[in-house]
């Protein structure tokens, strides 16, 4: 690689045998880039490669240069719905490359529609189109509004003929690579403690302390504080998602990884209104992880765990260790609002008193979830934006007093991004149902891309508003 910037990493090796099978990516019959994130390459060495070595790499999975020499399918288990799995593992992606970033950090290039590996089950280890696109759309909406989250790095259409149950077949093809903090999953501590593998387990415990949670190597109960931290982040991952809106679908502890970035998006879906029993996915039936549940799935995910650091700790105390979870997502709420309003903190009892105020006039009043955080950006120095603006009204009725009242008390972080496009257009940036229908319809219908396109740029101007906001609260 000819970049300074690229930083070749096989930590992963370093856990030996019992954790990942070497397989051999699918021979696609086309590669068709669809996208590519050049900034995410950017961070990890990669955006000086030409469109040939980019095939190369995301489509052909050629190693990357002093890389992993195959790409390897992780073994994990997990809960599904409530119901343990001891089936699971990379079924239709792998681990084909890790990656250090300007901080330091150890990355992963995961991927999703590589071919079959043993983990399949049956499956064609294929990922449609459709889906590739839905991944790109969500993981750019999520990072524009700050969510931790995996990127979507590249997305290739792979010209095969793809049948499904939940949609119009035969459909499109293609091949995702997304960028990760790690891709080491609560599941995979889970198919070990299922296993009794004590030592496996350990040498699992070292390697995630050892690069994602260094401070904790010197800790005095390093299995205790590596769950209570790991909790932390899931807090601030699932306060993000409450404050976006968003709701993820699909919360099975084999989609939650020991760093606690959002990842893995299948059925996922943003509000169109205020409804705690907001539900993503078409099959899960009891709404079990609706938008309102989301909370305390995570909770119950952290306590299995918790049960299987157990197989290194037979009195860990799991509930102690998990005890500051709901602080933390409160905190972590209050954090995330008052990014997304663009305000800078007023004191933790009136920070708090706008939460409960911000959700009460959402629920009753059912304006669009959106709309508030950009008719209200700013706080005062949005009145009158929001006085002239298409649901004037809903901020004339009485619900809307206590808010108002609340937001007087806060000064903005940068009032002047209200002059700047993301907030000086007619409507929010939003990633609602509807509207990602559309974009699919013309890539199904007419092969056109421009819709994508322009989605895109809207969501990275909402992202460039919103970061200069943060970096002036």
């Amino acid at each position: 690689m000819g970049s300074l910037s690229y930083r070749p990493r096989t930590d992963v090796l370093s856990l030996g045998d019992g954790f990942f099978d070497e397989v051999k990516p699918a021979d696609f019959p086309r590669a068709v880039l669809r996208h590519r994130d050049q900034d995410a390459a950017r961070e990890v060495g990669l955006d000086d490669l030409g469109e040939v070595a980019w095939e190369a790499a995301f489509a052909r999975f050629s190693p990357l240069e002093r890389n992993l020499p195959k790409p390897l399918a992780l073994r994990y288990h997990g809960h599904q719905f409530g119901s343990y799995n001891p089936q699971l593992g990379d079924g239709r992606g792998f681990l084909f490359a890790q990656l250090q970033d300007g901080q330091g950090r150890l990355l992963d290039l995961g991927t999703k529609g590589t071919g079959t590996t043993p983990w399949s089950r049956g499956g064609d280890g294929r990922l449609t189109l459709k889906g590739g696109v839905r991944e790109v759309l969500a993981t750019s909406m999520l990072e524009a509004l700050d969510v931790t989250t995996s990127r979507s790095l590249s997305l290739f259409e792979t010209g095969e003929a793809l049948y499904r149950n939940d949609e119009p077949s035969p459909t499109r093809s293609s091949v995702l690579v997304r960028l990760s903090h790690s891709h080491v999953r609560f599941g995979s501590f889970q198919r070990l403690a299922h296993a009794r593998d004590a030592a496996r387990m350990r040498r699992l415990v070292d390697y995630v302390i050892e690069r994602f949670y260094p401070e904790l190597q010197s800790d005095p109960q390093p299995v205790f504080s590596l769950l209570r931290a790991v909790a932390e982040r899931h807090a601030r991952t699932t306060a993000e998602w409450m404050v976006a809106g968003f709701v993820h679908g699909v919360l099975n502890t084999d989609n939650m990884n020991i760093t606690g970035e959002s990842f893995d998006y299948g059925p996922w879906r943003f509000l169109p209104t205020y409804d705690a029993e907001f539900t993503a996915a078409y099959f899960d039936h009891t709404g079990l992880y609706a938008y309102g549940r989301q909370p305390g799935t995570i909770l119950w995910n952290l306590t299995r765990l918790g049960e299987a650091l157990r197989t290194l700790e037979p009195s860990l105390a799991v509930g102690k260790a998990l005890a500051e979870f709901e602080t933390s997502f409160v905190r972590e709420t209050r954090r995330a609002l008052l990014g997304r309003l663009g305000l800078r903190s007023a004191g933790v009892a009136i920070d708090d008193a706008l939460i409960g105020e911000v959700f009460a006039f959402l629920e009753v009043t059912q304006l669009p979830f959106d709309r508030l955080f950009f008719d209200w950006f700013g706080g005062e120095a949005s009145a009158a934006r929001a006085a002239s603006g298409v649901w004037h009204e809903a901020y004339e009725r009485p619900e809307f007093t206590a808010l108002r009242g609340h937001l007087a008390l806060f000064e903005p972080t940068c009032a002047a991004l209200l002059e700047g496009p993301a907030f000086s257009r007619e409507a929010p940036v939003t990633m609602h149902k509807d509207e990602v229908e559309r974009v699919w319809e013309a890539i199904d219908a007419r092969d056109d891309w421009e819709p994508l396109s322009r989605k895109l740029a809207d969501v990275a101007e909402l992202k460039k508003a919103l970061s200069a906001s943060r970096q002036r609260a």
